[in-house]
């Protein structure tokens, strides 16, 4: 049971301490970092729920279940609105009034905190399930998939906060549309195309999965070197 625990927990926790380090100007507390972690393990719960729901409603509704038709309303509309859903509401809930949110990158390593402990659980749950087998590709797959959307959560986030600091409230409505939209296709395409049987789409995963990382690496680390207060 503790490899178990500690081949889960391992890689979102090494994540979550890089996004720390590049949070320069003022870091935030351990305490609020470890309540969005345990916040976003939580989540699962109620993700899980949510989606089972939905699927149950899908299922109804379709004439064909497992067309495409279906799999693409299960992945974006089911699975990545729930699930984003729900981890956008722990970190809106948390954090926007907390007065330890006074710059624009604090947001992004809330985001991942939330994400990343979504990911950790959801990870031993399947390592539960599945065996010690499906950590090594879930490491550099899933996980770095739910910090990459915690990445671009926590951005547009930041800005809809830089946006209230300067009463632009049609600003700050669009960013938080966006902290959740954004996410949502990211997630939503990945577990499509992570999910298909066909080759093209299998191959487009690949390519997908590389691209979306460099993407993140890069707009993360600009995010933290443009950091301003808000």
């Amino acid at each position: 049971m503790f490899t178990i625990f500690l081949m889960g927990m391992v890689p979102p926790i090494l994540l979550i301490l890089y996004m720390y380090r590049l949070d320069r100007i003022e870091r935030e507390p351990f305490g609020l970092l470890l309540k969005l972690f345990l916040l976003g393990g939580c989540t699962t719960i109620a993700a899980g729920i949510l989606e089972e729901i939905g699927v149950g409603i899908l299922d109804a509704l379709a004439e064909n279940p497992g067309n495409l038709n279906y799999q693409l309303a299960e992945n974006f509309l089911i699975v990545a609105v729930a699930e984003e859903g729900v981890k956008y509401f722990a970190l809106r809930r948390t954090t926007w009034y907390d007065p330890n949110f006074n710059y624009r990158f604090d947001a992004v390593v809330y985001s991942v905190a939330v994400s990343l402990g979504f990911a950790a659980f959801e990870n031993v749950m399947y390592i539960l399930n599945f065996g010690l087998g499906v950590a090594p590709i879930r490491a550099i797959t899933a996980i770095p998939m739910h910090c990459i959307t915690g990445i671009f959560m926590g951005h547009y986030y930041g800005q809809a906060k830089f946006q209230e600091y300067y009463h632009s409230w049609n600003g700050m409505y669009a960013y938080n549309v966006l902290a959740y939209v954004i996410p949502v296709l990211l997630h939503g395409f990945y577990d499509f195309a992570a999910g298909s049987e066909d080759e093209l789409l299998s191959l487009l995963f690949l390519a997908y999965v590389v691209i979306i990382d460099i993407i993140a690496f890069l707009s993360v680390r600009h995010y933290a070197k443009q950091d301003t207060a808000v």
